[in-house]
């Protein structure tokens, strides 16, 4: 992993934002470029607050189950608000504790490992709160280049206040090696996402699922941007390459 991307996920790792806090130019903490999601558009999403002040995103995989980025549950415990667009206003807000946070453990040491997994109390599905499907384990090679996505969270604005509403982005899968033009390298683990119209993921939508438009499934989990959360590739931890892990620790597989 070269110098530059390690200094990119250093800055996420410290970003799963802090609740308010004046944001630099630097960290901006938002999807740039993004729209307002309609109500029900990610019944799959969830906001999370952490005891220790920050703030990111995770998705919902089972009743008792939500994946998020490991850099994510360096904290004692953690809110989750299931159910609503508007930020931190959930139906249902369940807290859990660290003993209920399993981190890859390939992370922090190794690139492409940034995935984590919370076992929450049992939650009910409707239409509002629901699992989002996982790829199936055939699948595990597959890269999803040039598929079409959708990545969404809730991020600070340039003025540093988090937003309110849910925002969304429809951006295309690239391959490692165009990523690579701007980040110098990128694991086999991660995967990356076109900045088309400037479109871009940032600190504060860490955690949140990047889910295809065809056939729902989420494929990554929201880890780096660029410094700046400028017009440059966003990135992901690879969903497909954990999916063992996944089974292991919560039982899903597909």
């Amino acid at each position: 992993m070269t110098t530059k991307l390690a200094l990119l996920l250093l800055f996420l790792a410290t970003t799963c934002a802090q609740r308010n806090r004046v944001l630099t130019k630097e960290i901006q903490a938002k999807i740039t470029n993004g729209y307002p999601a309609y109500e029900g558009k990610a019944p799959y999403a969830v906001g999370l607050r952490m005891n220790n002040g920050a703030v990111g995103a995770g998705s919902i995989i089972g009743n008792t189950w939500v994946l998020t980025a490991a850099h994510c549950l360096t904290t004692d415990s953690v809110t989750i608000h299931y159910g609503s667009n508007r930020a931190w206003n959930g139906q249902i807000q369940h807290t859990v504790n660290k003993d209920s946070f399993f981190r890859h453990p390939g992370f922090p040491n190794s690139a492409g490992h940034d995935i984590g997994l919370i076992r929450t109390p049992y939650v009910s599905f409707t239409n509002l709160i629901n699992k989002i499907p996982l790829p199936k384990l055939s699948q595990q090679g597959e890269r999803f280049e040039n598929w079409w996505s959708v990545a969404c969270g809730w991020g600070g604005m340039a003025n540093g206040k988090l937003a309110d509403w849910l925002q969304c982005m429809d951006v295309q899968i690239i391959s490692n090696g165009e990523c690579a033009r701007t980040y110098g390298s990128v694991a086999d683990t991660n995967m990356c996402t076109r900045s088309t119209d400037s479109k871009s993921a940032c600190g504060g939508d860490s955690g949140g699922a990047l889910v295809t438009h065809d056939n729902p499934i989420q494929v990554g989990v929201i880890v780096f941007a660029s410094k700046g959360c400028k017009a440059l590739p966003s990135g992901y931890t690879r969903v497909s390459d954990h999916l063992d892990w996944i089974r292991e620790k919560s039982g899903i597989a597909y």
